[in-house]
């Protein structure tokens, strides 16, 4: 045991130094990825402020910005797009001082649309400024509204009277473009550059850019609610072509016309802006503004956005059929207000704009919107056209047959025939025994969140033929000079789903019959089946 005992002892005695080996080995090995950790470390901070120092240093030419600029241009200048295959890589061009930088999306770039985002152009001549400036006096909003109207050569402007109007410029001289239009005259070219001058401006916080004539009405309100429903971060182009078929096939069926309105988005304008000038020199042949527009948009691959509201009126004449049978959409424009006859009987020109203006502020989503209803028990229809006219047929006239406009007028070439129109026309009622009574519009006001509106009986001359040839069967509501309506607001978003509304007759007071008109409950039938099923 004691030779055991004696054996064992140099065994551990010699074993006792190898743990310490094992700890001096780690501690080398954890200093030397301490070291590298280090340095790595060193090495990304060193990468990270050169990095800074190039993107930040303002000799340097590629911020974001600069790229937008690149990506935005390729089509302005016919470059070729950069590819990796280009070393190095060639600057991006530069965009010419005159032009805005687009608004910061980070501000206001979700908040709702208002007037303020809207920039008006307004067309116009100085031969024709002292009569045309009243009618953009009807619907211009001053403090509101912001925009200019263009005109050809310098007008002499009062301090009072130009206060209720947009300020007015001179266009830029148009003399170094050809054209070569032998019917035309080239103001058109004046006029399509509004959109790029307008743009030059350098109006702040802007997502629309609106295009128009001096002899156009807009409602403002119904503009704000339309544009609303399009994204105005990418390239729109809104509005609508003429009602003339002829003026569809000479210019285009895509083509939103000038006289209506056009509707620009920001980005849309800002492409226009940079290459507009070099896209004029190749349609030296077009006859006007608006197919010009429309080329140049064509180039940047930007299809219409048609919306109905958009009123070209290349229509001369009685403008009734159009008015009473407007389509279940807001109304946003109408052109051409010379040309056609007053609007409302007994008024003059001036004079019954001013009113029609009115009804469209009161009550803007509703104006001129298609209501139908019944009187059963004496057959009699009911069809109103809400800020116009509200006309009693003396049988029951289904809807299909009244959302066609009846031809009260002829084309702006003066065909009068149904083939020139681009829409659902019918010829107007040759029996005086089918023919309704009118009641136009005489006054319209707010009382709360209800509009009231007065019609009165039109005097037509034909209640004494009516009385003689369709005997036994008298003019229908013989006993009734006037009728109100009660119009109830729609919702706010009436416009994105559209329905014809729903009226109800209600009593007769004092030779005065109430209507009540109102946005039809999503399970309603509506008022041919309330009305006329048993």
């Amino acid at each position: 045991m004691t030779a055991a005992k004696m054996t064992t002892k140099p065994i551990l005695l010699t074993a006792s130094p190898r743990p310490s080996r094992r700890f001096s080995n780690r501690h080398r090995r954890h200093g030397r990825i301490a070291a590298a950790a280090i340095a790595s470390f060193l090495s990304l901070l060193v990468a990270s402020a050169a990095w800074f120092s190039l993107v930040f240093d303002p000799s340097h030419r590629f911020a974001i910005n600069h790229f937008r600029t690149w990506d935005s241009s390729i089509s302005a200048t016919h470059s070729p797009p950069l590819t990796p295959s280009h070393s190095p890589s060639p600057p991006p061009p530069q965009k010419p001082a005159s032009l805005t930088p687009s608004p910061n999306p980070n501000s206001s770039s979700f908040s709702p649309l208002s007037l303020n985002h809207i920039v008006f152009g307004i067309a116009g001549s100085a031969n024709l400024w002292p009569r045309r400036r009243e009618f953009i006096r009807l619907w211009w909003r001053p403090g509101v509204m912001r925009g200019h109207i263009w005109l050809d050569d310098r007008v002499r402007l009062s301090r009072n009277a130009s206060a209720s109007l947009p300020p007015v410029r001179v266009s830029d001289d148009i003399s170094r473009f050809r054209y070569t239009n032998p019917t035309g005259h080239p103001s058109g070219l004046r006029i399509a550059r509004i959109i790029s001058e307008t743009f030059r401006l350098g109006h702040r916080d802007v997502r629309w850019f609106m295009l128009c004539d001096d002899d156009t009405i807009v409602s403002p309100d119904n503009l704000v609610a339309v544009l609303s429903k399009y994204d105005w971060r990418e390239m729109v182009y809104v509005g609508g072509p003429s009602e003339s078929h002829s003026a569809n096939i000479y210019f285009s069926h895509a083509m939103a016309f000038g006289g209506g309105g056009i509707a620009i988005s920001y980005p849309l304008a800002e492409a226009l802006a940079g290459m507009q000038d070099d896209c004029l020199e190749r349609y030296p042949k077009l006859y006007g503004s608006d197919d010009r527009l429309h080329a140049c948009i064509s180039e940047l691959g930007v299809p219409l956005s048609r919306e109905y509201g958009f009123h070209q009126w290349d229509i001369r004449g009685n403008a009734h059929g159009i008015l009473a049978s407007h389509p279940v959409t807001p109304f946003i424009s109408i052109h051409h207000v010379e040309a056609v006859d007053p609007l409302y009987p007994g008024l003059g020109h001036l004079e019954s704009l001013k009113l029609f203006t009115k009804a469209s502020r009161v009550n803007p989503r509703s104006f001129l919107q298609r209501a139908i209803c019944y009187d059963r028990e004496k057959r009699l229809t009911f069809a109103v056209s809400l800020g116009y006219v509200v006309q009693v047929f003396p049988n029951i006239v289904l809807p299909r047959e009244l959302e066609r406009s009846e031809l009260t007028y002829t084309a702006w070439n003066r065909a009068g025939h149904r083939f020139e129109f681009d829409f659902d026309t019918k010829d107007p009622y040759r029996s005086v025994c089918k023919k309704s009574i009118q009641f136009f519009l005489k006054n319209v006001f707010e009382d709360g969140s209800v509009s009231v509106s007065t019609y009165t009986r039109s005097n037509q001359g034909n209640d004494l033929k009516s009385k003689v040839f369709c005997f036994p069967h008298s003019p229908p509501l013989p006993h009734v000079d006037e009728i109100r309506i009660l119009g109830n607001p729609l919702s706010d978003n009436w416009h994105l789903v559209p329905r014809r509304l729903c009226c109800k007759v209600d009593q007769t007071v004092n030779r005065t019959l109430w209507l009540n008109v109102r946005q039809c409950e999503r399970r309603e039938l509506g008022s041919v089946s309330d009305s006329l099923l048993p």
